[in-house]
């Protein structure tokens, strides 16, 4: 029986993202900058309705409270059968395990219930936390990426990790 609850999110979980990201801004950079406001979640959230993109939510099964979220971003079908994965935590839970198990749930969910083959997340280099939970999850480094993704008014270098469905080990 896990810590977590891990869900699509939806609507109704506007309020309590919207709050944990405004709490957790200075945490997540230069890493991220999440939504803040209900414009920054209403087009977050619309991006999963009506694009390649599913966002899930996980939650503290005691208390409620948000412990992070998990994008599966870009899904492609077809012979690619691939996604990006985006993911960030809340700064009460660090260092739990929570986010670990949050990650583990939607690697499962996506690689055997959306029935996709590979997995990948672009990771700063310098975010050794972000670094490290995917190595527990079995990620493999497959190489870097100067200048790939624009940041807070940066293009910043990343780290390419994947996943393959056959190297889930937690199913």
């Amino acid at each position: 029986m896990g810590l977590i609850q891990l869900s699509r999110v939806t609507r109704a979980d506007a309020v309590d993202l919207i709050t944990a990201n405004r709490a957790n801004q200075q945490y997540h950079l230069p890493w991220v900058t999440s939504f803040t406001d209900q414009a920054g979640f209403d087009n977050w959230y619309a991006r999963g309705l009506t694009g390649p993109k599913v966002s899930l939510v996980a939650r503290e099964k005691f208390s409620g409270q948000i412990v992070g979220v998990v994008n599966i971003n870009e899904i492609v079908a077809g012979a690619f059968q691939s996604a990006y994965l985006g993911y960030y935590g809340m700064s009460s839970f660090s260092r739990k395990g929570l986010m670990t198990e949050a990650l583990r749930a939607a690697t499962k969910y996506a690689l055997d219930d959306l029935g996709l083959h590979r997995l990948e997340a672009n990771i700063q280099p310098e975010n050794q936390a972000s670094i490290a939970l995917v190595r527990r999850l079995g990620f493999q480094k497959e190489g870097f990426s100067p200048r790939y993704l624009h940041i807070n008014g940066e293009w910043r270098d990343h780290e390419r990790w994947a996943l393959l469905a056959d190297m889930l080990t937690v199913r």
